[in-house]
Formats: structure tokens, C-alpha cells, sequence
């Protein structure tokens, strides 16, 4: 996520502030002591049998730091320790749940001479961390912004108790009223078009005002309350209902999370927990001349000249002034986070996260998070947003980098340097050097420093850059985008309506390139979800895109085969997929002109075949001699090699 608030003035943030919202009783058996209450304890419940049996709960109440210990006589559980912090409203206890069994505990707060009790619910979990697979290249990641993607049935436009809000679909940076019901009513749609997993931008709650200026976080991130699905797109209980209708599918779920900061409503804002929860904290509260923004520069993170400034910038420096950036030092916000991406894992059902603006958080504290989620879930999968555009600077991140004197743990990255060569190569023409599609052929050139090619993340659009049509509808060069990236050896990433022509640059708001998808919201005259409301354009590239990503599904050769790629040559640039004695070529003419592919150059792959068919027509292709292409076309040529 780049930057979405920089429009927001400064003497905004010193008006949003606001007091948190109590939970009263969370547990229903909670006994007063004089001057004593809990409003909340997060997490809100837990799983036994985790390979970590420690829990952190986080106690809010007025003055709650005040009690002298805390006790239970649960069978299994062990207080291991209470920690007060700066602020008197808030009590870390520290659990120990090695033996614990499912069922309802009591906390005991003992102050003074009276004590507090609360229940806590202990679940078990529906199956063992090693059980729950993530996304891989198998998959095909379909990203969307739920506000921005439709409306379920019985919408509620104006919901009390949120700080204030207005839906008004004519305002590209205001909320546009999509929920999580209305991606489970178009479930189907995913299914026909032939993706197999589904990335939402963040999904909790975000209850920062309306702006004077017209933002809103209708995006997602900035968060106020990590336990809570914002109520504009649903409950937690729609959540769930979402995934496991989706699973049902066969469709994976992805969670977009934010540990490097949270929203300026959150209540850790107004009452910080202690004085270094925050990176920079006494802009918040003493003096506003203090505010530290990030450079936005990302290389001082794995630079070995880089100054104690330029990296204090990067990573302590705040992404926006409406987002305060949270201090992965302090160990008892790092616990908070870590147990967080696990409750979500466990209560709903996720089968991926992606996690936002990775390197702007410390890194050996975003290391410690993904080691305990490996361990805990060796199947399950995290990419990482990490955007810099030179392949060095990406493989430093995934795990088991040599790149990088510390093991950051993460599976998957994002390759930037994907989306930026084929951006350019959209606009040049192919030559017999480095312009068009060479680009993108010396960006694979760097392969060898990744430790796991097949587990990096391509794409070549998303909500945070330019559709790739911008604002045009020439699908040559989309086509041959697609092509490349749904063949490759990386694990391919669609934005929403890509498939239906949808364009749009950030020129003048990111609203632009985040419009509603047609026919998701009431009174749309223009319906992309059915063949019979899209154009006859809409149908062609729909149809074209869910052809190659069915075929796409459970194919061995793209999943698991041998990369092999050609130096372009007359323009054509050729890339080889091979397992066992299948091969499929993506043939791609990187010119505005008709050019010639010479097929014995091509002889160690191709062999002696005479005749491939090509998945994106369907029709036949004789190999026996010299290919001519069209100007930008695209062939996926699929075939088992006749051998010499």
C-alpha cells in the first residue's frame, strides 16, 4: 500500500481522536471490585494445543493495573506472569495453556480485599497446524477490495456507533457500500473464471472518520480493532460464512494484514499502553514536531552502507500521519500481532495471508512472527509486500535467503520487478537488445537468487498502481501480459475486473484504479457478473482468460515443470515449460509488426513435434515449420516432445 493519506492535513489527526469503546462484561460473570472493571480482553478467546502454549491477553479497564495478581484454578493453565505497563487501564497476563483442556475458565484479578472474576473460553481447534495448506503455484490469487466488489442482500448504508461515515458511490475516495456478502453471492463468478484463490484488501475494522477533503478508509488499512471485522462489510460470523462457503468451492481464502501500523481511532492511541508502543510516540502526545514520516526508500533495510538515518526513516518513520507506526521491538505488541494472525487462522479459516508493507516493519521482529507460524502451520503460506522493482532486493527476503545475514522466514514474495518490466514492455517495442520483452527476460535472468522460484508472487496490475490498460481497451498487449504471467514459474496474482477490460490510472485519486465492478451493486444498469450483461468485448477477454486459467488448473507442467526461456529473437520472445515428456511454449512477438519465429532455433525443446495445439484458440499449429506470428500475438503451445 503506497501513499493513500498524504492528502490528509495534520490538524485533522488532532480532531479524530477518540476514546475506546468499552466492551462491557465480555464475559458475563464478571464481578466488580470498587474502582475496578474490564471492558475487554483480546484475544477475545483462544485454542489449546497450539505448539506455543503461551497466551497473552491483553486485560483493558479503568485503573486495572491495579490488581495485585491474577489466579485460576483451570486445570492445565499456569499464570506464568503479569506485566503492567505505563498506562494504569491496561494488564498483559501471561498464560501457560500446556495441559489445558476445551471448556470455560475463571480468571481471578485479586485487588485488595475483593476481586474481579472473569470467564475465558478455551476452543479446540478443528484440525492440527500441519493439516491447513496454504496457497501455492498451484493457485491463481484473485485480488479485490470488498467495498469496491458488490453488495449482499440487506445492506445496512449507515450503521450507529461508527465514527462518521457516508456511502457515495459518486466519490471515488468515500466508501462505496461492498460487503463480505456480496463476494459470497457472486461466489460462482470465481468458479466460472477459473481462479482458485481469493485476496481481499484488509477486512477489519476501520473506524476513522470521514474527511473534510473526501477520504475515507474504505481500503482497510488502518486499523482499529484487530478482533473485529468492520461492521460495513460484516461480522465475524459473515466471515467465516464466506470462507467455508468458499472452501466448499474449492476456493482458498487470503487475509490482507498490517503489523507495521494501525489506524489513528484505535483506543492504543488515545491511552498508549506504554511510552514505546509507537515508533516517535511523543508526536501523539507532546510534541507534534516530532512526527517522523517514512522516506518511503526501502533499500536502506538490506543496504551494507546504509546510514543509522536513512534506515531509522524507513522503519520507524510513519507511513502516513494517520497511521501511527507500531514498535515490533517492544515485545508485548510483537506477542499481540503474532497471536492475532493465529486467531484468525483458527476462528475463520484462512488459507493465506498477505501481509502489508512488509519491510517498513524491523525485520528480525517480522522474522520471529513468520519462524512461529511456519512451525506452527508448516503448510499454510505468506507473501510479503515488498516493493522494490531489482530482483536482488526481493530474494534478500525469502526464506532461507543468502542474500540476507538474517532468515526472514517468508515463503512468498512479490515480484515488483514482474509488474514494472511488463508494464514497460507494453509501450516499447522488442528489439535485438534490451527494450520490450527483454525486460522481462533479464528479470528472470536473476532467478538464481531466489532460493524457490515457484514461490514468488507475479502480477501485473493491483490497487495500489495503474490498471495496466490504463485508460485504453487494447487487449493485444493485456493478452500477452496474461499469457506470460499464467505460465511462468511464479505463482500468478489478477485484480479484479482485469478479466472484463476494466482500466483506469491514479493520475488524479486511487479511487480511479478501485472502481465498483459492474453489476455488484443495486440499480447497476451493467451486470460483467452474467454473459448476457457483459459487451461483447467483456465476453471476449472473460472468455479468453477463463479458458487458459481452467486449463491452468492441476497442470503439472506449469506447476512443477522446468523453466527454459530463449534470448528474444526477431522480436518473439520464447519461454519453455517441461515435465516429463510434456511441453508447453508461451510464444509471445514482442513487435508491432508480423515477425517470423524460425522453429529450429527452438529444436532442444520442441524436438521433433510436428503439431502443437494452442490453448488459447484451441486450434492446431504445425511445427514443421517457421512460425509467422501477427503483431502482439500470443501462443501457449501445448504438446508431448517427439524426441530425435
Amino acid at each position: 500500500m503506497q501513499r493513500i493519506f498524504l492528502a490528509i492535513s495534520l490538524s485533522l489527526i488532532a480532531t479524530v481522536m477518540s476514546a475506546m469503546n468499552p466492551v462491557a462484561d465480555p464475559t458475563g460473570q464478571q464481578k466488580k471490585a470498587k474502582g475496578l472493571k474490564i471492558d475487554r480482553v483480546d484475544p477475545t478467546d483462544w485454542y489449546v494445543g497450539m505448539k506455543n502454549p503461551s497466551l497473552q491477553l491483553m486485560v483493558y479497564g479503568k485503573n486495572i493495573s491495579s490488581v495485585e495478581s491474577v489466579t485460576t484454578d483451570y486445570a492445565g493453565v499456569t499464570v506464568d506472569s503479569i506485566v503492567k505497563l505505563d498506562s494504569p487501564n491496561y494488564l498483559l497476563v501471561y498464560l501457560n495453556l500446556q495441559g489445558a483442556q476445551p471448556g470455560t475458565m475463571t480468571l481471578n484479578f485479586k485487588h485488595q480485599k475483593s476481586s474481579i472474576k472473569c470467564s475465558y473460553q478455551l476452543k479446540a481447534r478443528e484440525m492440527g497446524g500441519d493439516k491447513r495448506k496454504g496457497f501455492d503455484i498451484s493457485d491463481v490469487l484473485y485480488m479485490l477490495m470488498p467495498d469496491r466488489f458488490a453488495q449482499g442482500a440487506g445492506h445496512n448504508a449507515q450503521l450507529k456507533g461508527l465514527n462518521a461515515y457516508k456511502e457515495d458511490r459518486t466519490k471515488p475516495s468515500l466508501r462505496h457500500g461492498g460487503d463480505l456478502n456480496g463476494i459470497r453471492e457472486h461466489l460462482d463468478y470465481f468458479t466460472e473464471l477459473g481462479v482458485t484463490a481469493l485476496w481481499f484488501t484488509p477486512v477489519l475494522e476501520n473506524n476513522s472518520p470521514d474527511t473534510d477533503n473526501g477520504f475515507s478508509t474504505y481500503h482497510g488499512y488502518a486499523t482499529t480493532d484487530y478482533y473485529r471485522v468492520d461492521p460495513r462489510f460484516g461480522t465475524n460470523e459473515d466471515y467465516r460464512r464466506l470462507c467455508d462457503e468458499a472452501h466448499a468451492k474449492g476456493l482458498k481464502v487470503v487475509m490482507d494484514m498490517i503489523f507495521n501500523h494501525c489506524g489513528f481511532e484505535h483506543p492504543w492511541v488515545t491511552d498508549m499502553p506504554t511510552k514505546d508502543w509507537f515508533n516517535t510516540p511523543e508526536w501523539l502526545k507532546e510534541d507534534r514536531s516530532k512526527y517522523l514520516q517514512t522516506s518511503y526508500k526501502l533499500t536502506p533495510v538490506v543496504d551494507p552502507y546504509a546510514s543509522k538515518v536513512d534506515l531509522k526513516e524507513t522503519v520507524e518513520g510513519w507511513f502516513v500521519p494517520s497511521m501511527p507506526d507500531l514498535n515490533q521491538h517492544n515485545p508485548h505488541v510483537m506477542r499481540y500481532l503474532i497471536q492475532n494472525s493465529k486467531w484468525w487462522i483458527e476462528t475463520v479459516g484462512i488459507d493465506g495471508i498477505r501481509m502489508d508493507t512488509y519491510p517498513y516493519a524491523y525485520a528480525d521482529a517480522m522474522a520471529q512472527w513468520m519462524k512461529e507460524l511456519d512451525e506452527e502451520y508448516p503448510n499454510f503460506n505468506t507473501v510479503g509486500e515488498t516493493w522494490v522493482t531489482e530482483p536482488a532486493y526481493t530474494a534478500a527476503w525469502q526464506k532461507d535467503s543468502k542474500l540476507s545475514e538474517t532468515n526472514s522466514y517468508l515463503k512468498t514474495v512479490m515480484d515488483f520487478s514482474f509488474y514494472d518490466k511488463i508494464n514497460r514492455a507494453a509501450t516499447e517495442e522488442t528489439d535485438g537488445w534490451f527494450a520490450g520483452l527483454n525486460l522481462l527476460y533479464g528479470s528472470f535472468v536473476y532467478d538464481y537468487l531466489y532460493p524457490n522460484p515457484s514461490s514468488v508472487m507475479a502480477f501485473i496490475e493491483n490497487h495500489d498502481t495503474d490498471r495496466f490498460l490504463k485508460n485504453g481497451r487494447d487487449t493485444l498487449m493485456l493478452k500477452q501480459a496474461m499469457t506470460l504471467l499464467l505460465t511462468v514459474q511464479r505463482i500468478p496474482q489478477l485484480y479484479y475486473g482485469t478479466e472484463i477490460l476494466m482500466n483506469g490510472t491514479k493520475e488524479v485519486t486511487d479511487g480511479n484504479v478501485r472502481k465498483d465492478f459492474p453489476g455488484g451493486f443495486p440499480g447497476d444498469t451493467h451486470n460483467a457478473f452474467t454473459a448476457d450483461g457483459r459487451t461483447q468485448a467483456e465476453n471476449a477477454m472473460f472468455r479468453w482468460t477463463s479458458r487458459l486459467l481452467h486449463w491452468r488448473q492441476g497442470n503439472e507442467t506449469i506447476i512443477r515443470g522446468q523453466q527454459t526461456q530463449f534470448i528474444p529473437y526477431n522480436g518473439i520472445y520464447v519461454i519453455a515449460r517441461r515435465w516429463k515428456h510434456n511441453v508447453v511454449l508461451t510464444i509471445l512477438n514482442g513487435t508491432t509488426q508480423e515477425a517470423v519465429m524460425p522453429v529450429e532455433r527452438y529444436a532442444e525443446v520442441i524436438g521433433q513435434t510436428k503439431r502443437a495445439k494452442d490453448v488459447l484458440t484451441g486450434r492446431f499449429v504445425d511445427l514443421s515449420q517457421n512460425l509467422t506470428l501477427k503483431p502482439r500475438q500470443s501462443l501457449v503451445l501445448d504438446f508431448e516432445k517427439v524426441e530425435d
